[in-house]
């Protein structure tokens, strides 16, 4: 049953993985830079994954210490690989993505899971007697242990639910975004996986070049009550953001500032981060939005998803508190 709000902190499930360029080796994984995000702003979330004892479970491992983040649900698996994705490079300077099959965050076991979330729980009782969220998405559901697990941990949590939906080419069904959907509180979705939302589950499919319009608003309302979500998020990349809530508000932030742009790698990710924390702070929506569209554009100007030097969110911590 979805519950209220908590306050302080986050659950993240999902991947944790590896972009293997085969000369160079980049940590990724949607929930993996939420979970740093997070981390880098002060607030560490449990992180629940699993990795193998390899090279790259090594990087992960390294990952979670550099941001002090908690490895009480991080699980790790005797001869299983960590999670990778090939990343090959093409002549016209893009790249193609091959998501590995049966990788370690595959296979989170339920049991210890829940053991270490009522361990990390308990740990946190006092300030936060129920977390600010768990985000989930669909790439790590893509198994029957998968979902097995993220079943698990939602019914053990009373904590409101984030689908980043995230949808892979080949990783998902229709059957795991339904049930997903029905599952979640807010949802976060792209331009893209809005339109196969309205196409799947909407009795009109608009397009998104205005994002005010009455049709727009008419079929997110529909998504709204037809999986009783509190509010759906579409990011625009750089025409920014918006939040239609379950009320029929909307609230829209424009584009963000990119002194320098190197690549949009993470930017959804900078997104949710921003956002789970401002709503754990209880920040106004609209400045929730501002903030969390602003750093996303920043993470444009760095190379990979998240930042090589943690004082990189100081400036951002500071500004913030500035202005409270």
């Amino acid at each position: 049953m979805k519950q209220a709000r908590g306050a302080a902190t986050a659950v993240v499930f999902g991947e944790a993985l590896v972009d293997d360029f085969g000369d160079l080796q980049v940590v990724g994984g949607a929930p993996f830079n939420v979970a740093r995000n997070l981390a880098g702003f002060g607030m560490p979330p449990l992180m629940v994954t699993r990795i193998g004892d390899d090279a790259n479970g090594a990087r992960m491992r390294n990952e979670f210490q550099r941001f002090g983040m908690s490895e009480a649900a991080l699980q790790t698996g005797a001869g299983e690989p960590t999670g990778r994705v090939q990343v090959e490079r093409t002549g016209d300077g893009s790249h193609r993505f091959h998501i590995l099959p049966e990788q370690a965050y595959d296979r989170v076991q339920p049991d210890a899971m829940l053991a270490a979330l009522a361990a990390w729980t308990g740990q946190q009782a006092a300030a936060a007697p129920v977390p600010a969220a768990v985000y989930f998405g669909t790439l790590a559901q893509r198994t029957p242990q998968g979902r097995a697990a993220l079943q698990a941990l939602l019914r053990a949590s009373k904590a409101p639910r984030y689908l980043d939906l995230n949808l892979r080419d080949g990783q998902f069904t229709e059957a795991t975004v339904f049930d997903s959907l029905c599952q979640a509180d807010t949802l976060k979705v792209n331009e893209e996986e809005l339109v196969q939302l309205f196409d799947w589950y909407a009795h009109i499919s608009p397009g998104t070049a205005d994002m005010d319009s009455l049709d727009v608003r008419l079929a997110c309302a529909e998504l709204i009550t037809k999986f009783s979500l509190a509010s759906i998020i579409v990011t625009l990349g750089p025409r920014g953001a918006v939040h239609y809530g379950a009320g029929g508000e909307v609230t829209a932030s424009g584009p963000a500032a990119v002194p320098r742009m190197v690549d949009t790698v993470g930017a959804g990710d900078a997104f949710s981060a921003v956002y789970l924390y401002g709503s754990a702070q209880c920040w106004p929506l609209a400045l929730t939005m501002a903030r969390a569209n602003a750093f996303a554009g920043a993470i444009c100007g760095i190379a990979g998803a998240v930042p090589q030097d943690t004082a990189f969110y100081q400036s951002w911590i500071a500004r913030w508190h500035s202005a409270a």
